[in-house]
This record gives C-alpha cells, sequence and structure tokens, in this order.
C-alpha cells in the first residue's frame, strides 16, 4: 500500500509552536494550494489542507516560515475523528509531513523568524529597472535537405560489427 502526499502552496497564517505535556514540539497550519485549470470567466480556485509537524521539522516551520510563504511539503495522509466541546463528532483529514523545505522563492536577508520572512509578502515588493538583454542572433541550423550522397561515407558489411 502506498499514502504519499507531495504539496506546495503558500501558508495561510503564521504557524505557532507548541508543546506536548511530554514535551514534543508540534505545529499545525493550513496552506493555500491552486488548483491547475481554471475555467474559462472564472478566478483561479484553491484548496486549503491541513497540515501538522512533528518535532525538528515543527520547530524548523514555525523559524523559517510565515504568512504568504511558498513550502513544498512531503508527507503521509492522515484522517482521525474526535468529539467536539458540542457533543458532535468531527472528522479531520491532515497531512502528517515527514519532510518541509524551501521552494527556491527569494526572501528577505534582513533576518530570520516569522516577522521578517512575513513582512516580505505583506508589502508589495520593489524592484529596480531590469538591464536590457539582448539576445543574440539565432544561427541557422545545419540542414541536409541540400545535401548529396556524397556528403555519406560507405559502412564496410563485416560481420564484427562492435554491438
Amino acid at each position: 500500500m502506498l499514502n504519499r502526499v507531495i504539496l506546495m502552496g503558500r501558508l495561510v497564517s503564521d504557524p505557532e509552536l507548541k508543546t506536548t505535556p511530554n514535551g514534543v514540539s508540534v505545529t499545525n497550519f493550513r496552506i493555500a494550494v491552486d488548483r491547475s485549470y481554471v475555467r474559462s470567466g472564472e478566478e483561479r480556485k484553491a484548496d486549503f489542507i491541513d497540515i501538522v509537524c512533528w518535532r525538528q521539522q515543527a520547530e524548523f516551520v514555525c523559524r523559517y516560515f510565515g504568512k504568504g510563504a511558498m513550502i513544498a511539503i512531503e508527507g503521509q495522509l492522515q484522517t482521525r475523528t474526535y468529539q467536539a466541546k458540542d457533543g458532535t463528532n468531527r472528522y479531520v483529514v491532515e497531512v502528517v509531513a515527514d519532510n518541509v523545505s524551501f521552494t527556491g522563492e527569494k526572501r528577505d536577508n534582513s533576518g530570520y523568524g516569522n516577522q521578517s520572512y512575513g513582512n516580505q509578502y505583506s508589502q508589495p515588493q520593489q524592484y529596480s529597472q531590469p538591464r536590457q538583454y539582448q539576445e543574440p542572433a539565432p544561427q541557422a541550423a545545419p540542414s541536409y535537405e541540400s545535401g548529396s550522397n556524397a556528403d555519406f561515407q560507405d559502412m564496410p558489411l563485416d560481420d564484427d560489427l562492435p554491438f
């Protein structure tokens, strides 16, 4: 049997590090994952997926990721039920992360932690004017359409071929 999930999306809110009574670090957060298709005349839709990270993964996420940050997650899908305070039974589907990583998106180098990372997404960034790139003139690829049989050599027909 196989239970693997790979997701890439943006954090909906800042993750919050919690500790179990046994001293184990844990964080729960939600990411928004855009759907790959858009119906004409509609905006792109997103799915909101709950993620759980334990131990070092939880500490890593809380230290380096904040609201709006792009994150890549690999883990396992898990379901559970619990009884809410009002007495109703609740059913939860979440991804328990085995591996969490950056997505290659550049970040602010002014510091670490949620504040410096989260602020990058809360304000529009100003970029300097890009340098003009001059693309080299395309060169024609070699063509054999106008060639003749004189351009090719005859292969010897012997039985000692190396393959």
